[in-house]
C-alpha cells in the first residue's frame, strides 16, 4: 500500500537530512580514492534528491508495520 502524503511529508525532512549526511561522509571516504570531497551545500542538495526515494521506501515500511499492528 502507498503511504499517505501526510506521512511522506512528515518523514521527508528526516530522510533528506539523513541522506545528505550519508552523502557527505561517503564523499569523505571517496577522497581516499582520489575523488573530490563534496561541500556541505552540495551534500544537502544531493540529500534533497536522494531523500525522495529513501523516504518513500521507509514510509512504505511504516505503512506495512501499521497494517500488521492492526491485524
Amino acid at each position: 500500500m502507498r503511504p499517505s502524503p501526510k506521512l511522506f511529508a512528515a518523514l521527508y525532512p528526516f530522510g533528506a537530512g539523513a541522506m545528505g549526511v550519508n552523502l557527505f561522509f561517503a564523499s569523505l571516504i571517496g577522497s581516499w580514492m582520489g575523488l573530490p570531497v563534496l561541500t556541505p551545500w552540495q551534500s544537502a542538495a544531493g540529500g534533497l534528491v536522494i531523500g525522495l526515494p529513501a523516504t518513500y521506501a521507509f514510509a512504505c515500511h511504516i505503512v506495512r508495520l501499521m497494517e500488521k499492528a492492526e491485524s
